[in-house]
C-alpha cells in the first residue's frame, strides 16, 4: 500500500515521509471491535496503517449504537468486523484489512499467528479471554497495548495511560491482578495501558431491558451486569490506543528510546 495518497496528506505534512512509509508497513491486530476497538480501528486506518487484522464473534446490536464506529440503525444484525471492514475500506481502498469473525481464547490463540504482526491490540471484554490473550502476547516479539474498562465514565481528562501494575482504581485491572494472583499466570513483560480511575453508578434501566443486548455484558469485576456508556470515552479509550502504535512507530523511525 501506498503512504503517499492525497488522503494521507495532511498526516504526512505533520510526520513526514519515512515515518509514513513505515506506517504504512506495519501490521496490526485487533482483538474485540466494540466501542474501544471500533474506534481504534478507525484511526490507525485513518492514519495510514498498511494492514489491520480484527478480530471479534459478535453482531452489531441496538445497544452498541450508542459508541461502535460501524453501529447503525442499518447495521444492526451484521457482523461487527465485516460492517467495520467496509466501513475502511471506504476510507482506504488500499488497506488490507481482514475481518475474523473469531472468539479470541485460551484453545483458539495459535491459530491467529500474533507473532506475524508488529502489533497487537487488547479491547476484549471477557475477563478471562484477555487474561489469556495479556499473558500470551506479552510472551511474543510484539508491541502489545491494552485497554481497561471504559463504562461508568463520564469526565475525559481523568483517562490515562501506565503501566499495567501502575494502573489505580480500574476494577478491571484489579480483577485481572487477582486472576493472575490465583492462577499463577503473569505477563511476561511490563504493557502499557489505557484507563481512568472514575467510577459513576448505573442509573439506567434494570439489566433484563430487553432492549439490551448480553453482547455488552461485562462479566466478572464488578459482577455481571450491564454497564452503562457514553461515546466520548470509549472513542478516547480507543484513539489513545491507536496514538501509543503511531507515538511506538515514530520513536522507531526517529531512534528514540521505546517503553514496551
Amino acid at each position: 500500500m501506498s503512504a503517499h495518497q492525497p488522503i494521507f496528506s495532511r498526516t504526512e505534512r505533520l510526520l513526514g515521509e519515512e515515518i509514513m512509509d513505515r506506517i504504512a508497513q506495519q501490521r496490526v491486530i485487533i482483538f474485540g471491535v466494540g466501542g474501544v476497538g471500533s474506534w481504534c480501528a478507525e484511526s490507525l486506518v485513518r492514519s495510514g496503517i498498511g494492514h489491520l487484522t480484527m478480530v471479534d464473534s459478535d453482531s452489531v446490536a441496538i445497544s452498541n449504537v450508542n459508541r461502535q464506529v460501524m453501529a447503525t440503525t442499518k447495521t444492526v444484525g451484521r457482523v461487527k468486523v465485516e460492517a467495520m471492514r467496509e466501513r475502511l475500506l471506504e476510507i482506504n481502498p488500499e488497506a488490507d484489512i481482514v475481518a475474523l469473525k473469531r472468539v479470541y481464547n485460551h484453545d483458539t490463540a495459535a491459530d491467529f499467528n500474533m507473532e506475524s504482526y508488529d502489533f497487537v491490540i487488547d479491547a476484549i471484554d471477557s475477563l478471562s479471554n484477555k487474561h489469556d490473550l495479556i499473558v500470551h502476547a506479552t510472551s511474543l516479539p510484539v508491541h502489545f497495548f491494552s485497554s481497561m474498562g471504559s463504562a461508568l465514565k463520564m469526565d475525559g481528562s481523568k483517562i490515562a495511560v501506565d503501566e499495567f501494575w501502575n494502573v489505580q482504581g480500574c476494577p478491571l485491572a484489579r480483577a485481572l491482578r487477582k486472576k493472575m494472583k490465583r492462577s499463577g499466570r503473569y505477563p511476561a513483560r511490563k504493557f502499557r495501558c489505557i484507563y481512568s480511575p472514575e467510577l459513576l453508578p448505573n442509573l439506567g434501566p434494570d439489566e433484563d431491558d430487553p432492549l439490551l443486548s448480553t453482547n455488552d455484558t461485562e462479566v466478572g469485576f464488578y459482577k455481571s451486569q450491564i454497564n452503562g456508556t457514553l461515546s466520548h470515552i470509549t472513542a478516547i479509550f480507543g484513539f489513545r490506543l491507536a496514538g501509543l502504535v503511531i507515538e511506538t512507530i515514530v520513536q522507531k523511525v526517529k531512534g528514540c528510546e521505546e517503553i514496551r
